[in-house]
């Protein structure tokens, strides 16, 4: 299972205090209320920082971390993403689980055949797509609606789906 979640990606220095603009990365802007702990990803090294300080511009979230106390000490940080671990990170509800954990999970058709692997998803105006390769290398789009995904069991790395014609 994946460890870490992407959250966010810092744009740029905001002030001279220390304090970046970040790109938010997340279902729920106002997850970030509750940032304590996270890592910044600089270069391959996931460097913990102490978030102290939280606000909100427009789509932005603004973000202070211990760690960092001038502009100069941020000014590196252009394009770093943040990650929580999962610890921190949101708690799902009952029957939720993250999209990190369903990539590379064998999805199968209602009556057990094998459909593929599911090797990415992307977002759409309308709701997220799961993209499944096949064995023989075709692709297959699946709308991640209840109406073609059935069951997601993680534990047993699969996922349920029902397909009509034309999505093969």
């Amino acid at each position: 299972m994946i460890q870490y979640f992407q959250v966010g990606v810092i744009t740029q220095p905001h002030g001279i205090h220390g304090e970046v603009k970040v790109f938010p990365i997340s279902d729920d802007i106002k997850r970030f209320d509750d940032l304590k702990e996270c890592y910044l990803k600089i270069k391959k090294d996931m460097v913990p920082v102490t978030c102290t300080g939280v606000k909100y511009f427009k789509n932005l979230v603004i973000l202070q971390f211990k760690e960092f106390e001038s502009i100069d000490d941020v000014e590196r940080l252009r394009q770093c993403p943040i990650y929580v671990d999962r610890e921190h990170a949101v708690p799902l509800k009952e029957g939720e689980y993250y999209l990190a954990d369903v990539l590379g999970i064998d999805v199968v058709t209602e009556e057990g055949k094998k459909v593929g692997i599911l090797k990415d998803y992307f977002e759409t105006a309308a709701q997220t797509v799961y993209q499944v390769i096949t064995d023989d290398g075709k692709e297959v789009l699946i709308p991640a609606i209840d109406e073609f995904v059935k069951k997601v069991d993680i534990e047993n790395n699969t996922m349920t789906v029902h397909l009509i014609k034309g999505m093969i």
